[in-house]
C-alpha cells in the first residue's frame, strides 16, 4: 500500500507534538486508509540535523528478523557467490549450507536464512569479510527458513579480492552513509558506488591532521574500515553520539507515542528520511543510521544553515512521482521504487499473511 502523508506542521515542542499524537498499533492484515505521520522539532549538533517522525499508526513487527540479529545468532548465512553446495535438510527441517570451492562474483553473494522468522535486508547494509566487503543494493524480504538466494550487492571495498575465508562477519555490520546508499539505491552502477565511497575517503581524510589523514589514504581501500579507523570513529563520533543520546532519550520517554523515524538535514538541506512500521524496528537500527548520518555531515560542509521543521515536513509528505517501479515476490513483498520531483523514494511492503503494511520507506533528495 502507498504511503500517504498529510501535512502538519508543528509548533509546539517535541514532547508536546508527539503527546499530541493518539498512538494505534494496526491489527494484524488490517491496513489503514491513511497515515499519519508528523514531523517533529528537530535534534541538532554541528551542521547535522535530525527530526524525529511521530506516526498515529503503528504495526506489529516482533515476527520479522533483522540482518544484525540473523548474523550474530548464526541463523543467517551470508557467502560468496559459488560457496554454497545443495542443500542439507536435516530431519527437524533446518538449513544448512555447506562450503563449496570457486564462483565469486564481485555484484553477487548467497543468502541463507534457517531461521524461522522472515528476514529484513535494507539497502546500504554493509556486510564485511569474504573477499570483499559489499553493501545491499535494495530493501527486500527473505522468508524463513530459505532456499539459498542471489543477493544484489556492489562492493564497497574496491582494493581486495581475496580473503581467509567466503563467509561475512557478524561484528560491527555498519551502514553506509547517504551518498553512498544513494548510489546503490538509485543508480545501481558500481562505478559511481566505488567513486562515492573513494569521494567518502578523501573527505574524511581532510578533517584530520596530515599523518592520520594519509593513514586513512592509504592505509585500506575499505569503506567500512575507514569508518572504524581510530580517528575516524572520534570524527563521526563528535557529531553521532550526542544526537544518539537525545533521541534515544525521547523514544525511552515517547515511546509509547510512536517515534517511528527521522528526516535528516545536512549543512541547512534536507538529504534523507527513514520510517519504519514501528518504534521497535526503528531502535533496531538507530545505531548504526545515525553512524551513517552523522559520517555524510562529517564528510560533507560544516555550513552553519540549520533546516526547518517546514522544509522537513514538506519533504515527508512529497511522494507524488513522475514515474513507479515496482518488483514484486508474490505473497512475500513489494518494492516499490517512486522517482518525483528532486526526489527518489524507496518502500519495502511485506506481502506476507496478516500483513500487507510497508516496513520501511527510505527517501532521498536529488
Amino acid at each position: 500500500m502507498r504511503l500517504k502523508f498529510w501535512l502538519s506542521i508543528l509548533s509546539l515542542t517535541t514532547v508536546v507534538a508527539l503527546a499530541a499524537l493518539v498512538p494505534c498499533m494496526a491489527p494484524a492484515g488490517e491496513v489503514p486508509t491513511s497515515f499519519h505521520y508528523k514531523v517533529l522539532a528537530p535534534i541538532r549538533h554541528g551542521n547535522l540535523s535530525v527530526f524525529p517522525v511521530g506516526a498515529a499508526t503503528t504495526h506489529d513487527t516482533q515476527d520479522f528478523l533483522t540482518l544484525d540479529e540473523g548474523l550474530r545468532s548464526g541463523e543467517v548465512v551470508v557467502s560468496e557467490s559459488g560457496s554454497l553446495a545443495p542443500l542439507i535438510r536435516p530431519r527437524r527441517g533446518s538449513v544448512h549450507p555447506q562450503p563449496a570451492a570457486g564462483g565469486a562474483q564481485v555484484n553477487q553473494l548467497v543468502l541463507v536464512n534457517n531461521s524461522k522468522r522472515p528476514l529484513i535486508l535494507l539497502a546500504g547494509e554493509i556486510v564485511t569479510g569474504g573477499k570483499q566487503d559489499r553493501v545491499i543494493g535494495k530493501d527486500r524480504l527473505v522468508p524463513a527458513e530459505s532456499d539459498p538466494i542471489d543477493l544484489g550487492v556492489f562492493c564497497v571495498e574496491p582494493g581486495r579480492w581475496t580473503g581467509p575465508k567466503m563467509s561475512f562477519d557478524a561484528m560491527g555490520s555498519p551502514m553506509a552513509a547517504p551518498a553512498v546508499r544513494s548510489k546503490a539505491m538509485a543508480d545501481k552502477d558500481q562505478a559511481k558506488v566505488w567513486a562515492e565511497v573513494r569521494n567518502s575517503q578523501a573527505g574524511m581524510a581532510a578533517r584530520l591532521p596530515a599523518p592520520q589523514a594519509a593513514a586513512v589514504i592509504n592505509g585500506t581501500t575499505s569503506y567500512a574500515k575507514v569508518m572504524q579507523n581510530d580517528e575516524v570513529k572520534q570524527e563521526v563520533d563528535s557529531v553521532a553520539m550526542p544526537i544518539q543520546h537525545d533521541y534515544q532519550s525521547l523514544i525511552k520517554q515517547l515511546r509509547d507515542r510512536n517515534a517511528v523515524g527521522v528526516v535528516v538535514a545536512v549543512s541547512g538541506e534536507i538529504i534523507w528520511a527513514d520510517v519504519f512500521a514501528n518504534t521497535s524496528l526503528l531502535e533496531k537500527y538507530w545505531p548504526k543510521l545515525v553512524r551513517s548520518y552523522a559520517a555524510e555531515a562529517v564528510v560533507h560542509g560544516t555550513k552553519n544553515a540549520e533546516a526547518e521543521i517546514k522544509s522537513a515536513q514538506q519533504f515527508l509528505d512529497d511522494l507524488e512521482g513522475r514515474r513507479e517501479t515496482v518488483e514484486t515476490e508474490p505473497g512475500l513483498y513489494r518494492h516499490t521504487e517512486i522517482t518525483g520531483e528532486g526526489f527518489k523514494a524507496f518502500e519495502l511492503t511485506s506481502l506476507l499473511p496478516k500483513t500487507g503494511f510497508d516496513l520501511h520507506l527510505a527517501k532521498m533528495a536529488e
